[in-house]
């Protein structure tokens, strides 16, 4: 009983001390138990960087002369100061700026033809969780159906926020700078705006000439996809050969975005991918110390933006020798990019480069097929291994079934079948516990506070009953890792947004509007406790009786997906304990 007290006691601290650190991130702090990965790449040095890493600093319109760089971040030459594009603040006048809007089925862009940046994105097919209202009841929160939903917004300029792609020129000669994002004024040239019903693709054209160089900028984008081809033009108008190289960036504040749970953080920030070391993920935190590691160039790779359940990615054409960089812009400003060296261009000579411009969600199959580790931006942790195949398992449920809610419950079952050998173990070990719970009181009472023959005595007992003190245990442990891996499938995979299932459940990513599959888990987990043997202990069945209650309120702001499996899974192990006590009464009574 000592051993059952201090197993008991160990999974109490534990537990409290996940919600209280659960409880942390969700007001901003960060997680002791589990912290955001924190690898980061080296800012280039003065020389390498391109525009926009420290000479981006704008205004929050995009428009120069507001911010200027951090004194920690490192100020490339590239396209900036000696290089030609003069740092914030030293132009004069702002080149006239124009925003073009162009529409596809699934994408509403906005350029910018100041850099011919992408200044705003709008996913037409992808809706904003129902915003939380008061009910009125007990101070609670819930979702209200009758709030309209909004269209995902990514790229997007604001008072508060500056979030765009970009990309230019750098390495012009002495006072000639040649185009970029920040202070070159693109032509926009004439063709459709949106795409016709019989459309395929659509492409938005720029073009601007500086420091002897003609940079033509085209933008083709495609029915029902998010990955948007872009071709950058180089060509030289002057009469010296010229050595530019094209850069290719993503600039995002240190803001948290995106839909997701109170009770479980998600990451927001910067990732790269390269042969060297694969999938990485960069913090803000660390990209504005500048403590980070070198970080070799190759021929692939790609830079990224991530938050929750959504993407944004530059990725160069395949076999393209290319740089990577991180820089802070300025005090809540940051860029990840690439540059790729176009070599030297003889006048009169044109070198083109592509690249794929992805602005969407972590659909991973469509990941998968525009570059090698893209799908890694569904990053499910350290138990990736295990969640990749439940995953897959579960979109070919949903293939089967052709709804997400189903497929969790059809998911359940098979994973508490596989699991059942296992299970019935650890149960039939409760349950004889059970059994022996008074035989185990009268011991306590015979040998009183003579604690090492009460533990002889119990081992004994044990032994010649053929139980497993551990038994109930050890099944549990194994069963851990899937149960985990699982948890973070559930909430990170976009499918589950905006997903129905029955009834009142109309987004499985999101809390259940009615707290009523948290409270039918709540009950759930109060049955198992009874069928579970109570601890003599009682300041311990006290505590282990609460228990359903306390974690039973983080269930009310997990996604209703999650505590559909959860309470699935308890409904099951219910059925299952309840049999395998019935049988072993059975054999008592036999």
């Amino acid at each position: 009983m000592e051993l059952q007290r201090t197993i008991l006691w160990v999974i109490f601290a534990a537990s409290a001390i996940l919600l209280w650190d659960r409880w942390q991130v969700a007001h901003g702090g960060t997680s002791m138990v589990f912290p955001q990965a924190r690898s980061v790449v080296q800012a280039p040095a003065a020389g390498n960087a391109p525009a926009g890493a420290a000479a981006a600093a704008s205004s929050t319109a995009g428009i120069p002369g507001a911010a200027t760089p951090a004194p920690s971040a490192t100020v490339p030459a590239g396209p900036t100061g000696a290089s030609g594009i003069p740092l914030s603040g030293e132009a004069a006048v702002a080149p006239a700026s124009e925003i073009v809007r162009v529409d596809t089925d699934v994408l509403r862009l906005e350029f910018d033809a100041l850099g011919g940046v992408v200044s705003r994105a709008q996913l037409l097919q992808e809706k904003t969780a129902t915003p939380w209202t008061a009910l009125g009841i007990a101070g609670f929160v819930t979702r209200n159906p009758e709030t309209p939903q909004q269209d995902i917004v990514l790229f997007e300029r604001t008072a508060t926020q500056e979030y765009a792609a970009q990309s230019g020129l750098s390495g012009g000669p002495e006072l000639a700078s040649f185009p970029n994002h920040l202070h070159t004024r693109f032509d926009v040239l004439p063709g459709p705006r949106s795409l016709g019903a019989d459309a395929q693709e659509l492409q938005v054209r720029f073009e601007a000439r500086s420091g002897g160089l003609l940079l033509r900028k085209t933008f083709v984008l495609h029915r029902g996809r998010y990955d948007i081809e872009v071709r950058h033009e180089v060509e030289n108008v002057g009469a010296e050969p010229l050595s530019p190289t094209l850069y290719l960036q993503l600039v995002h504040d240190d803001r948290k975005v995106g839909d997701e749970s109170r009770f479980a953080s998600t990451y927001t920030g910067p990732a790269i991918y390269n042969d060297d070391l694969k999938y990485r993920k960069i913090s803000f935190e660390d990209i504005g110390k500048n403590s980070v590691p070198d970080l070799k160039p190759g021929p692939e790779g790609w830079v990224a933006m991530i938050q929750h359940y959504f993407v944004t990615a530059w990725v160069p054409e395949a076999g393209a020798q290319r740089d990577f960089y991180t820089s802070k812009i300025s005090e809540h400003q940051f860029a990840v990019g690439t540059k790729l060296p176009l070599g030297a261009i003889a006048p009169g000579a044109t070198v083109a480069r592509k690249a794929v411009l992805w602005v969407g969600p972590q659909d991973q199959r469509a990941l998968e097929g525009v570059a090698k580790g893209l799908e890694l931006v569904a990053d499910y942790g350290k138990l990736d291994v295990i969640a990749k195949p439940l995953f897959w398992l579960l979109g070919f449920l949903h293939s089967l079934v052709g709804n997400w809610g189903w497929a969790i419950v059809l998911l359940t079952i098979l994973i508490k079948a596989a699991f059942y050998p296992l299970a019935a173990a650890g149960f039939k070990s409760m349950a004889k516990m059970k059994e022996l719970a008074p035989r185990l009181e009268l011991l306590k009472k015979q040998y009183g506070d003579d604690k090492q023959r009460l533990q002889q005595a119990m081992m004994e007992l044990y032994r010649k009953e053929k139980i497993n003190p551990f038994g109930s245990c050890l099944p549990i442990l194994v069963q851990i890792p899937v149960f985990i891996a699982l948890y973070w499938v559930l909430l990170g995979s976009v499918e589950m947004r905006n997903a129905p299932w029955v009834l009142w459940i109309h987004d499985l990513a999101s809390p259940d509007p009615w707290f009523i599959l948290p409270l039918l888990m709540m009950g759930t987990s109060w049955i198992q406790f009874k069928l579970n043997p109570t601890p003599a202990d009682p300041v311990q069945a006290k505590m282990m009786a609460t228990m359903p209650f306390i974690f039973g309120v983080m269930f009310f702001f997990f996604p209703s997906g999650l505590v559909l499996y959860y309470l699935l899974n308890n409904m099951l192990s219910i059925a299952q304990q309840w049999r395998i006590n019935r049988v072993i009464a059975a054999g008592k009574a036999a």
